[in-house]
């Protein structure tokens, strides 16, 4: 578990490091000596404005350092979600950022397992391959057979391929806070 300190260090490195990619603000120092912000883990960065999704791209698997891993994808977030034309400088002060510090993927031991709330999934089949963030489906109000037909829906699959053979469904957990969480 994170501190509310690392939170916040963490916070201001993905506010830095989305201010930097729009060309207002220098590009985040990372040095630390913190143990717990050098481990490599997955995370992911997600932004939303006025509570919309604008943006949210991340690492599955743990690549870099995880103060590494919140700016890498604070900055692709704003500028490289094909979903959304890139943030602009005008934009920033309404954006707000939401962390999802991962834990490591692990097959599903059972499917009745999985916890709304506390379990993201990603499933793979073949060539194709869709997440979802534990959060996803509090906010869309989903059960669990829900959230198991989104994250097949979201690597383009149909909504039961989870159940095929070939499929691999893999579960993780994910410390998740955003600025609002930390405000003081």
């Amino acid at each position: 578990m994170l501190s509310d300190q690392q939170k916040r260090q963490l916070m201001r490195v993905a506010r830095q490091a989305l201010r930097a990619a729009v060309g207002s603000g220098p590009v985040p120092d990372l040095a630390t000596d913190d143990p717990d912000l050098m481990e490599l883990r997955g995370a992911f960065v997600t932004l939303k404005q006025q509570g919309q999704l604008r943006g949210c791209i991340g690492y599955v698997q743990p690549r870099v350092p995880l103060i590494q891993a919140v700016a890498d994808n604070a900055q692709s977030a704003a500028l490289h979600d094909p979903r959304f034309p890139p943030v602009t400088a005008a934009e920033l002060d309404s954006i707000d950022i939401e962390i999802s510090a991962l834990t490591p993927l692990e097959p599903v031991s059972q499917v009745e397992k999985i916890e709304i709330g506390r379990h993201g999934l990603m499933i793979s089949c073949g060539a194709n391959r869709g997440l979802l963030l534990p959060q996803v489906p509090v906010e869309w109000g989903w059960d669990r057979d829900e959230f198991l037909a989104h994250t097949c829906l979201k690597a383009g699959l149909p909504p039961d391929a989870w159940q095929r053979d070939d499929a691999e469904l893999l579960w993780f957990e994910a410390e998740v806070f955003g600025e609002r969480d930390l405000a003081d």
